[in-house]
């Protein structure tokens, strides 16, 4: 199996379908859940759809670069996102973040495994395996977040 191949698949696990690392994945987390629960807050923590939308924001920010255009996220802008004020809303977010998410694997497959190795857009980003990975670890870490946060919101 190409190597990209084998990354596509891990990054589809994290959002779309896995259960190997976490024994969960966003989708699985995420696709039934009522949106007044996404957008309850608790404390001073981000909300379930916070945290969903700036994963996806890198995520459509990504996929950006690898249709050829240019890299325009912003950390600064990462956690700025209009309020979700249905479960329409809801749900047509989520769509898009699974269209997205299969979409980032799917360029991820449709790349040479010499390709990972290449500039991501400027060598002071490193690698595009380098800036894949990050998007799978970044994923992760705001899984267990949404995870945890759900707990304390159902509980």
């Amino acid at each position: 199996m190409k190597t990209t191949t084998e990354i596509a698949n891990r990054f589809r696990e994290v959002i779309l379908n896995g259960t190997w690392i976490a024994n969960t994945n966003f989708k699985d987390q995420l696709e039934n859940l009522d949106w007044k629960i996404a957008v309850s807050s608790i404390q001073d923590l981000n909300t379930v759809a916070a945290l969903a939308q700036h994963v996806h924001y890198y995520i459509r920010g990504i996929n950006q670069v690898f249709k050829g255009g240019t890299l325009d996220i912003k950390d600064q802008f990462s956690f700025d996102f209009p309020p979700i004020l249905s479960q329409e809303q809801w749900n047509s977010f989520l769509n898009q973040f699974w269209n997205d998410a299969e979409e980032f694997a799917s360029f991820i497959e449709k790349m040479s495994d010499e390709n990972l190795n290449e500039v991501f857009v400027d060598n002071k980003y490193g690698t595009y395996k380098r800036n894949i990975e990050a998007m799978i670890e970044h994923s992760y870490y705001h899984l267990g977040q949404i995870v945890l946060i759900k707990k304390q919101i159902t509980n």
